[in-house]
């Protein structure tokens, strides 16, 4: 893969700065609330569920209601396609930072 391409591999639903952000809490804690995602990005409940509802649509994340005390939550987890990405998106971060530290050495 060329320098170029190692930019244009990943969509804009993903790569989108809030929905990164999101994918990336569900990769660290596995199963998360919408209340713990209000609560760590900040933001409206509305543009929290859109971001989500487009995660959703583009197949990285799925959601299920839970019980939770007495009441019903809903609760968000990665999906397998969600996980091979985020670990591309990884390896990404990675082969940037080995380029730069050749370049560097040179």
């Amino acid at each position: 893969m060329s320098g170029d391409d190692l930019y244009t591999q990943f969509d804009s639903t993903f790569f989108e700065k809030t929905r990164l952000s999101m994918i990336t809490i569900l990769y660290r804690e596995e199963k998360v609330s919408f209340n713990r995602f209000k609560n760590v990005i900040g933001g409206s409940d509305g543009a929290i569920y859109t971001h989500l509802k487009k995660l959703i649509d583009g197949g990285y994340i799925k959601s299920k209601k839970e019980i939770a005390s007495d009441s019903v939550q809903t609760v968000y987890t990665l999906t397998g396609q969600g996980k091979k990405m985020f670990q591309k998106y990884l390896g990404f971060l990675e082969t940037i930072l080995v380029r730069k530290k050749e370049e560097e050495t040179k």
